[in-house]
């Protein structure tokens, strides 16, 4: 809808238009062809010709209309009639006609038309001015959107069993608050919805309010928060007032640590404008009264930098965690984002389930809706297996960059690079077996190689990071046996990277290294204004520091020691799969195993 300011433009433009085009007008009917000027005297001798149909009088004018369609104009004395001329009605056409009437309506339109336009500007114009005022009257106001008879239920909801399990209770007492009051229960004021992006929080929270049926506030906490001191404190009051008005209804922040982050930062100073919205949140979630019959629902993807004053009992008392979803989860996202597709019926949703592992809900729904943007591009009716294969390497990987062109050299190396990956990974007992193997660009890469997890996994071993190490280095050692040292290109930099920081993780956070034990070390500090890691502490020394440094080291170097054993062993498999690769671009898992003569997948 459009704001009552712009209205108010587009009103003042169209005015000043319609005063643009009556001058127009006005000056192109001034110049308008007008009719011939005679004297009287000529008029009588062409009435007396026989050459004029028509005389028309009004007041002083006399037109004549000849007959051969021309027009003659004249004048005459006043109180002088027109048989004096020698013109009367037996020699032609002769029409009286009065005009005082008209000349009254257009002096009066006239008079009047201006002042007309100049009010409506001048109305229009204080009427913009009134909107501002009420405008900075409500500056104070939530702008919370509420919605009454929200149709989303648990249905909508797929997976996610034990988190709607804890919220049942929720749509119970909002429903039937006596029977938990009879027994001196007391529903939780807050429920913190907690999870990594896209796994379905806000969807959740809209569930919970269509299954209860009550109004649903909701409003993203930046909005809370402007420039004036004392805006968002005034907006979260307003809000809560309004659903207690409402009552029983929810209230659902989104993005909770956009205004709940930890206070006393010594950032933006101790009471700024974000400080004081989140100690009046505080502030009105503790003078809840239970009778209320008002539940604040909030979410967030950072609990680790919001206030303590938030999360104790009485406030936010109950935190429901929503993570990624499983493999049977995924499954049953994606027949819901499915329903109203047409997709072929051979479509195996059980195999597109397990090779998207790690995907949130979100990205199961950008991944359907890939897959049918694909088939619209090739003219298919119906949505396949093809199209989900090729959207979720488009989701994982980036979309293909066919234009990038690489020389033949860069080719070879390439193919080399990617071969090492897939020999080396499925030669470890714990690596992930090899799904797809391109020397076709993606997004930053000049290829890939796609290793698919057999199952989900929530637990990691030492020795599973030790093969993924040896893994990641594969491609650089590769480079070296078939092209020697001296040739080793920069292809392998994100590799590297990905190996040192899972070595140096090992080491410092999960323990897994022989010298130094099982201990964590160091810990990085939050500051809760920016939510960055900005400074480290250290709890160590700089000897522990060094065989940190040294350990880091052992590991990438043994994990290279490994993959180069490998690659060394299988060369010739190596060298026929990068031929091969060269040749199509792009190979299967079948056809990886054929080319390194094996035509059976590694059992783990």
């Amino acid at each position: 809808m459009a704001s009552p300011r712009k209205n108010n433009s587009i009103a003042i433009w169209i005015i000043f238009i319609i005063l643009i085009a009556i001058s127009i007008a006005s000056y192109y009917s001034n110049d308008a062809q007008k009719p011939a000027e005679v004297s009287l005297s000529e008029v009588s001798s062409l009435v007396a010709e026989g050459k004029i149909e028509e005389i028309i009088v009004e007041d002083n004018q006399i037109t004549a209309k000849l007959k051969d369609g021309e027009t003659k104009k004249s004048v005459k004395e006043s109180g002088v009639g027109l048989n004096e001329y020698g013109i009367t009605p037996d020699k032609t056409k002769i029409t009286v006609k009065d005009s005082s009437a008209s000349y009254v309506w257009l002096s009066v339109v006239t008079s009047l038309l201006p002042i007309i336009l100049i009010g409506a500007f001048f109305w229009f114009l204080f009427r913009g001015a009134q909107g501002a005022n009420s405008k900075a009257m409500s500056f104070g106001k939530s702008s919370a959107k509420l919605s009454l008879g929200t149709k989303t239920s648990f249905k909508d909801v797929a997976g996610l069993v034990e988190p709607k399990q804890e919220l049942v209770e929720i749509v119970e007492f909002l429903k039937s608050p006596k029977k938990f009051r009879d027994l001196g229960a007391e529903i939780p004021k807050g429920v913190l919805l907690v999870g990594p992006p896209g796994t379905g929080k806000t969807l959740l929270a809209k569930a919970v309010a269509g299954e209860a049926g009550v109004p649903f506030f909701s409003i993203s906490a930046s909005e809370f928060v402007e420039m004036f001191v004392g805006v968002g404190a005034s907006r979260v009051r307003d809000l809560f007032t309004k659903a207690k008005r409402n009552a029983p209804s929810i209230i659902f922040v989104d993005e909770l640590d956009a205004i709940g982050r930890q206070r006393g930062s010594g950032l933006g100073g101790s009471h700024d404008e974000r400080e004081q919205t989140l100690n009046q949140i505080l502030v009105e979630m503790d003078g809840f009264d239970t009778k209320d019959n008002v539940i604040v629902m909030a979410a967030t993807n950072r609990p680790d930098v919001l206030d303590p004053a938030l999360m104790r009992p009485g406030r936010f008392d109950r935190q429901v965690v929503i993570d990624l979803p499983d493999k049977n989860e995924r499954l049953e996202i994606l027949k819901v984002h499915i329903k109203n597709k047409p997709v072929d019926k051979s479509l195996n949703l059980n195999k597109i389930a397990s090779t998207t592992a790690g995907f949130s809900g979100a990205d199961l729904r950008n991944l359907a809706n890939e897959a049918a943007i694909l088939a619209a591009r090739a003219d298919r009716k119906i949505v396949n297996s093809q199209d989900f294969d090729e959207a979720i390497e488009k989701v994982m990987l980036g979309p293909e960059r066919r234009s990038r062109i690489l020389s033949e050299k860069e080719k070879e190396i390439t193919a080399v690079h990617e071969s090492g990956h897939a020999v080396v990974s499925h030669f470890l007992p714990n690596s992930d077996p090899v799904h797809k193997i391109s020397i076709v660009s993606r997004g930053m890469a000049l290829g890939f190689t796609w290793n698919m997890p057999r199952e989900d996994s929530r637990l990691q071993t030492k020795a599973k990071f030790m093969d993924e190490i040896s893994s990641l280095l594969a491609g650089r050692v590769a480079e070296e046996v078939f092209f020697g040292e001296e040739n080793i290109t920069t292809g392998a930099q994100n590799d590297l990277k990905r190996a040192t920081n899972t070595a140096r993780k090992m080491v410092v956070e999960y323990g897994m290294s022989d010298k130094l034990g099982a201990q964590t070390y160091g810990h990085s500090e939050n500051l809760p204004f920016l939510g960055k890691d900005l400074a480290e502490h250290r709890n160590y020394s700089e000897e522990i520091a060094s065989m940190i440094d040294k350990e880091v080291s052992r590991i990438i170097t043994s994990g290279k020691m490994k993959a180069h054993e490998i690659i060394v062993g299988h060369k010739n498999d190596i060298k026929k799969l990068s031929e091969k690769l060269l040749k199509e671009e792009t190979i299967s898992d079948e056809e990886f195993l054929v080319a390194i003569g094996e035509n059976q997948p590694k059992e783990k």
